[in-house]
């Protein structure tokens, strides 16, 4: 069975895609989590994060923009913006403590990003935490 971990992993890939202009992989959410192997509870999870970051991405994404130091959120990787997305969704909309997700955040970058990448989203999440 996959984690809620394994699930926000799949979320960030999803909004990867999304990000790049693949509006439609919302079509094949099912199919691709399926291929993840995430199923039952954690797909419903991982399907309600997707549906909530893509629902309320101008708010996720001003929240994220007003964080940002000396940063443009178009200049941001793909993978930065979709991991913040998700970070700033579940901060904003979720009911789990800030720190979990931040956690979280910090640990999908470890396995995607660049080496400075958790601290930038560590920080980035921190500050958006403190506004909730």
């Amino acid at each position: 069975m996959a984690t809620r971990h394994q699930a926000r992993m799949a979320v960030v890939s999803l909004l990867y895609a999304y990000d790049l202009g693949n509006q439609s992989i919302a079509d094949f959410s099912d199919e691709i989590l399926e291929e993840k192997k995430i199923r039952n509870k954690q797909r419903d999870f991982a399907l309600d994060l997707f549906q909530g970051v893509t629902e309320h991405l101008e708010q996720v994404d001003a929240a994220i923009i007003t964080h940002l130091k000396d940063w443009d959120f178009d200049r941001l990787g793909s993978i930065e913006r979709a991991t913040l997305r998700l970070g700033a969704y579940e901060i904003m909309f979720g009911e789990l403590d800030t720190a979990v997700i931040i956690n979280e955040a910090i640990e999908v970058m470890k396995a995607f990003g660049s080496e400075q990448s958790p601290k930038f989203i560590n920080g980035v999440l921190d500050a958006i935490s403190k506004d909730k």
